[in-house]
């Protein structure tokens, strides 16, 4: 069994989360990440009888998801507007109650974006961010689940060192950071050197290959990664079972994911297969 964790992302248009596990299931997966987005999966769209026949679905497979990705295109934590903040605030909610319906221990979030022309401060940024969080933080525990920060390029938190402050600050085991190797490498920062120094900020890493021209969630070796320095500072630190494999590819996933495994073992990485 491979213990590495399976972003269901490249599903994302042609099946729901569910069916798409049971395909991966049928190839030898057992642990996922699962982007919320409809119609893959949406918490407004999935009843209470069918959240739990997916859960009994799941159960069936074997199967556990590890982590609900609640996205950050439609929602803004840190948006200026009070009741957009609370729009955002409340789809998360939804994502935490969906977590604890599917006993899914992590939600994947956006610490939000800023308008890219006459920004407004990082400091009232930052403000109208930690407001929201104060909403969702006592919610997530609650849920019995964590929170976990994603670096993206788009957003006004793109480095480790931005997560890493804001995990600090609210020195708390609810919140900590996914950290996304891609989105690192793409903004030129080394993702090698930064798991190693914040490893104890960071609940789980998201890794796929990409450029620095172009980002991307691509095939392994096709990119700037160095994946056998990932591989290693991945094995002193989170340990392969926190780490996802987020290559989005619509075409033949299930053929993409098992030639990234083949390409991770050929670079060192012990997959404990």
């Amino acid at each position: 069994m491979n213990q590495m964790i399976i972003n269901t992302f490249s599903y994302l248009w042609s099946s729901t989360a569910i069916d798409a596990i049971a395909e991966l299931v049928d190839n030898g997966y057992e642990t996922f990440e699962v982007p919320i987005s409809s119609p893959h999966c949406w918490p407004d769209e999935i009843s209470s009888q069918e959240r739990a026949a997916t859960y009994a679905r799941l159960d069936g497979y074997g199967a556990k998801i590890r982590s609900l990705n609640a996205g950050g295109y439609d929602i803004n934590l840190a948006s200026p507007g009070a009741n957009m903040r609370r729009k955002s605030v409340d789809h998360i909610k939804s994502v935490i109650e969906l977590a604890a319906a599917w006993d899914v221990p992590e939600v994947v979030i956006s610490p939000g974006t800023r308008r890219p022309m006459i920004s407004p401060s990082l400091d009232r940024v930052y403000g109208w961010m930690y407001e929201s969080l104060e909403n969702l933080i006592p919610l997530a525990k609650q849920a019995g689940t964590r929170l976990l920060f994603e670096n993206t390029p788009y957003c006004f938190t793109p480095t480790i060192q931005d997560l890493a402050g804001v995990v600090s600050i609210i020195n708390d085991d609810a919140v900590k950071i996914v950290y996304d190797v891609a989105n690192a490498a793409y903004i030129l920062e080394d993702p090698v050197d930064s798991l190693l120094s914040n490893h104890e900020a960071i609940g789980l890493v998201h890794i796929s290959d990409t450029g620095t021209e172009t980002w991307g969630h691509d095939p392994i070796g096709t990119g700037v990664i160095d994946w056998n320095g990932l591989g290693k500072a991945v094995k002193e630190t989170c340990g392969v079972e926190n780490v996802v494999l987020e290559i989005i590819r619509e075409e033949n996933p299930v053929q993409e994911f098992k030639t990234a495994m083949q390409d991770l073992k050929n670079q060192g990485w012990d997959l404990g297969d």
